[in-house]
């Protein structure tokens, strides 16, 4: 759509035509843009969308780069909704359209035989990694990725003809030219582990931005064929707040970890608004009522409760074995960063034992070594490490049994799977009548609550159990259950 010549099979466009799906233009092509950001978890109001509208009508058009930084600007509050805007961007607007052509096209190296040389290909490709970085190199490569999706990376699904950034890669592999790249690169600088790592990180992020100019290429295409929307759904990198904690990432979990603190802002002011709203008081309906007589039962004068003033004590129980100890590490961080909302909060770890871990926090660790340090410095594995909610619940009440009383709000963190062993139906049933509050967030989706060695819904007909998958669900929840 931008950037240079492009052609379809039998047919010519010009660079600057809109894909035939755009129903009102450029205004409806970009309104489906900031509906496809939205649906990534971006939230663009009318006011950026008509900010994008102005930008859109003063830049060129044809320099696609500045149209990509312009909207950027327009329409994205914090940095890391980037990536997921660069992802979109490229489907809605497209470097070209159909198999990219150009003046100085790279041609694939071949045996006399007409197939790929791979070796020829990675000595190529290995030369313009090591090259300076500058506008021509990056053309080159681009039109090299492009050149390999088209003539490597194409399969044959059940849909027809498609195409497969593993399937253009597998023979190449580029991992394979690190040592090549580094030998290159660490030419003429001095010898040290310094240097020798910098080398080292460069010839990786080269590799790295070399790979990730195939799978755009690769869903550039694909999204000419079955739709830009659906490629969207799953070929474009989500925000991290609703990743799945069961299948989250290491960068999406250390995303998460940085957005700990802005989360709990979020939080905070909710509790803040809850509070000042409960200062007022509930309506007593009985003193309203008697106020009526004097109107005719009509209750124009309301009278309200006196509000009872106090922080409650929050007490956490994690599980953080498997799976579930992301969801878990990253609540109890977010949790702790409210602990002025409260008189007290105690936090406690386990996985076949229980044991208390709000030391750990009262020092500005990061996430991963907290987890660690959970780990290595206290008592929650005991001997099979199998986790066996039973035994820490039993094991929770004996030890602590002060932890839990009438002022307590106790917030059970965990996916319910006991491993067919004794859930302690009994000892959750004592814990849950001596709060004042008891509420469980499962990571699980609700549909699998109860399969296998699931107690969730067991545990649920005691304790009010809420389904938390990602953060933007976790935030919303604990918004609302912490008490104030």
């Amino acid at each position: 759509m931008f950037g240079g010549k492009a052609r379809t099979p039998g047919t010519e466009r010009p660079p600057a035509d809109l894909p035939d799906a755009a129903p009102h233009g450029l205004s409806g092509h970009l309104v489906g843009f900031v509906e496809a950001l939205r649906a990534r978890g971006i939230p663009v109001g009318p006011s950026e969308t008509v900010d994008a509208g102005q930008v859109i009508a003063v830049l060129d058009l044809m320099d696609r780069e500045m149209v990509r930084e312009g909207l950027a600007c327009a329409l994205l509050r914090r940095t890391t909704q980037r990536a997921t805007f660069d992802g979109l961007f490229d489907l809605w607007f497209p470097a070209a359209l159909g198999e990219r052509t150009g003046a100085d096209e790279v041609e694939i190296p071949r045996r006399p035989d007409g197939e790929v040389d791979i070796l020829e290909l990675r000595k190529m490709l290995a030369e313009l990694l090591v090259a300076d970085p500058s506008g021509e190199r990056t053309q080159q490569l681009q039109q090299l990725a492009a050149q390999m999706v088209e003539q490597m990376g194409q399969y044959r699904s059940a849909n027809g003809p498609s195409f497969s950034a593993y399937q253009t890669l597998k023979d190449v592999q580029p991992e394979l030219l690190v040592s090549k790249l580094l030998a290159g690169l660490a030419a003429g600088v001095d010898d040290s582990d310094f240097g020798s790592e910098v080398a080292r990180r460069a010839a990786r992020a080269r590799v790295k931005e070399f790979r990730g100019t195939v799978e755009a290429e690769t869903r550039r295409r694909v999204a000419e064929r079955i739709g830009r929307e659906r490629v969207a759904t799953y070929g474009v990198q989500r925000q991290a707040e609703d990743a799945d904690f069961l299948r989250i990432s290491e960068n999406e979990l250390a995303e998460l970890r940085r957005s700990s603190q802005r989360l709990a802002r979020v939080l905070a002011s909710r509790l803040a608004a809850r509070r000042r709203r409960a200062r007022r008081g509930e309506i007593d309906l009985r003193k309203t009522l008697r106020r009526s007589m004097s109107t005719g039962g009509v209750p124009i004068d309301l009278a309200s409760r006196k509000p009872r003033p106090g922080r409650p004590d929050l007490v956490l129980l994690c599980d953080i074995s498997g799976s579930v100890a992301g969801f878990s590490s990253f609540t109890m961080l977010l949790v702790d960063a409210l602990r002025e909302q409260f008189s007290r909060v105690r936090i406690f770890a386990f996985v076949d034992r229980a044991d208390e871990v709000t030391h750990l926090f009262d020092q500005v660790t990061p996430l991963d070594q907290v987890t660690r340090r959970i780990f290595t410095e206290t008592k929650v594995v005991g001997i099979e490490g199998h986790s066996d909610y039973g035994a820490a619940l039993e094991g929770f009440a004996e030890q602590w049994p002060d932890a839990v009383t009438s002022r307590t709000s106790l917030l059970i963190l965990g996916d319910a799977r006991t491993n067919y062993r004794d859930p302690a139906l009994d000892t959750l049933r004592r814990l849950a009548d001596t709060a004042k509050h008891a509420y469980w967030l499962n990571p699980e989706a609700e549909k699998s609550w109860g399969t296998g060695d699931s107690a969730a819904k067991r545990y649920a007909e005691i304790v009010e159990m809420y389904e938390c998958r990602s953060a933007r669900q976790l935030t919303a929840v604990v918004g609302g259950l912490l008490p104030i």
